[in-house]
């Protein structure tokens, strides 16, 4: 089957602005974007559905309208729309499991961060075989982009430098598809990849006066020598990307989502579970999809 980015659509601005997030990510892979609707016959038909329409008719539509808005966006992408007669989960679960990657719209808490993630949202990326992005309504090219001078035309955005992309660094456990996914983005985008690794300061060394030395400067080093050395092997490997490290005392989900204000996009991890504990995120990227006023990448791994 041909490389595709696939994009859930239920007719929400939320999920517009994901297809078109999709979109532009297609292009970047050189994939093709499959917009999937699911729906599903009922005796009594939603509200939402119009009366003089079925909910199959409705489904076409509502594809073929998301479909035309980023077809006339980007021309020259291949653009294959799928209304799927099942569960909206188990359609957009299936569809990842073909996919490269899946796109989902998500309503913002506020007008400036985080995510309200609806249980279909939810229960997609913490089973999703594949990386899950977010994004909300209203997110568009520009915002991918440092800020424009005056009078840029839309044309011309994609020549204004990305914004950095946001990596999680565990260097107790560092995770091979988390990093690669990262540094595989900022080279696609041309952006700078910015990694945060946060430490606790154990019981034991904390100092006697917090104020005057939070943490002696050897546990700082042994954390920022951990982040080079888990690196260095992906640096060699995409030398073109520039890559900032940020190694400090605190929480992750603080960090993280405080570097997701500037930033076009923000990656996490999910670890897979056996399906018999359960559905589950982890509490960073919980935290930092709650809070994150950028796109957020869930990346599933061991």
């Amino acid at each position: 089957m041909d490389r595709h980015v696939v994009a859930g659509i239920d007719g929400s601005p939320e999920s517009l602005a994901a297809a078109h997030w999709a979109a532009r990510e297609a292009l970047r892979r050189g994939a093709a974007l499959r917009l999937v609707h699911a729906w599903q016959f009922h005796p009594r038909p939603a509200a939402s559905v119009p009366a003089d329409m079925t909910e199959r008719g409705w489904a076409k539509q509502i594809l073929a309208e998301a479909s035309n808005s980023v077809q006339a966006a980007h021309p020259g992408l291949r653009v294959i729309d799928q209304p799927v007669n099942e569960a909206a989960v188990a359609a957009l679960l299936a569809a990842a499991e073909q996919a490269d990657l899946l796109v989902l719209g998500s309503r913002g808490l506020s007008g400036v961060a985080g995510f309200l993630v609806g249980s279909v949202a939810y229960r997609v990326l913490a089973r999703s075989p594949r990386p899950v992005v977010l994004v909300r309504a209203g997110e568009s090219a520009a915002d991918e982009h440092l800020p424009a001078p005056g009078g840029v035309s839309p044309d011309e955005i994609p020549a204004i430098p990305y914004r950095d992309i946001v990596l999680g660094l565990d260097t107790g456990r560092p995770c091979d598809e988390l990093i690669e996914f990262a540094f595989a983005a900022a080279r696609r985008c041309g952006a700078p990849l910015r990694v945060i690794h946060t430490f606790d300061v154990p019981l034991g060394r904390a100092t006697a006066d917090r104020a005057v030395s939070p943490y002696g400067p050897e546990l700082l080093a042994e954390h920022e020598h951990a982040v080079v050395a888990t690196l260095r092997p992906w640096c060699e490997k995409f030398p073109e990307i520039a890559v900032t490290e940020t190694v400090v005392e605190g929480r992750a989900a603080a960090e993280l989502s405080r570097a997701a204000s500037g930033a076009a996009l923000v990656v996490v991890g999910r670890h897979i579970r056996d399906g018999r504990l359960g559905v589950h995120t982890g509490p960073v990227t919980h935290a930092v999809l709650h809070h994150a006023g950028c796109p957020v990448v869930v990346v599933p791994h061991a």
